[in-house]
């Protein structure tokens, strides 16, 4: 293998790596810089990205669920390096970066926007009201159109007027068997958007828990879900320029257990320990 083509496979590992830690967590792992600033400082440099930048990636990796790795211009350097040591400060950067203010502060934020928003049942009073109204604004539409019609349209108007008025007489009858049907199907209506919205608060809060530590902790076991039992010798064959899994059953695996796979052992092993620890602390 040429030292290009080497060069090429170390950078793409460490691309995969990246995506690994983030994917896996649902993207919740990219960069961080709150440990201290002298690390921060110097990791940021051997990225060649931004304080600014970084910033930026971490809340789009974080909160919005996405791998932002452009401009991270020195990547190929890492490629060079200790691929474990790097993953470990990773990780702890982003464990103190989850704990700052300012991520709490987005991810309320973000939670309070998913929070389901219930819908208004009308009463059947304002659902008979709505009618009425609706069906007087056509009649006065119509009137002011009748008003400017010449002869061959003063017919048209006349009978879509007439029809109008039927449709308002009917509206306003209290016995009405449209206004009836919908007045006793109202307390259904009623119970299915209570139950409706119930679920949808239930689902709501399982997946953006009121501790933002529980969210984190969602993503860590994500994380290890998708990364266990991980053959890293299983055996590939390429087809056409792409690589497959001669297993089915390691084909057929999820895109984070195969981003584990293209990781490699030396980055999805400490990170696994790591995660485990961090989950540990949470107890």
């Amino acid at each position: 293998m040429t030292h290009q083509a080497t060069q090429q496979q170390n950078i793409l590992s460490v691309k995969t790596f990246i995506t690994i830690i983030t994917a896996g967590f649902l993207s919740l792992l990219l960069f961080s810089f709150t440990v201290h600033k002298k690390m921060a400082d110097d990791f940021l440099k051997q990225l060649g990205i931004s304080k600014a930048d970084a910033n930026s990636k971490i809340s789009s990796s974080l909160l919005d669920g996405y791998l932002d790795a452009y401009g991270v211009k020195n990547i190929k350097n890492i490629a060079i390096g200790n691929r474990t040591g790097i993953t470990n400060s990773l990780l702890e950067y982003t464990k103190q970066y989850v704990s700052n203010a300012g991520f709490i502060k987005e991810y309320n934020a973000l939670r309070d926007q998913k929070k389901p928003v219930t819908y208004y049942v009308k009463t059947p009073e304002e659902f008979q009201q709505e009618i009425i109204e609706n069906a007087k604004k056509s009649m006065l539409d119509v009137e002011q159109k009748l008003k400017k019609a010449d002869a061959a349209m003063k017919p048209v108007f006349e009978k879509t007027l007439e029809s109008i008025s039927k449709q308002l007489q009917q509206a306003e009858d209290p016995n009405n068997k449209s206004i009836a049907g919908y007045r006793k199907g109202y307390p259904v209506l009623v119970k299915n958007r209570e139950d409706t919205y119930a679920k949808e608060i239930a689902a709501w809060e399982t997946k953006y828990p009121a501790g933002h530590q529980q969210f984190i902790k969602q993503r860590l076991l994500r994380f290890m879900e998708e990364t266990r039992d991980i053959n890293f010798g299983a055996e590939l064959y390429e087809k056409k320029g792409i690589k497959y899994f001669s297993n089915p059953d390691y084909e057929a695996k999820s895109i984070y257990w195969k981003m584990a796979f293209r990781a490699g052992k030396e980055v999805v092993e400490p990170a696994r320990t790591f995660v485990q620890g961090w989950m540990q602390s949470m107890q």
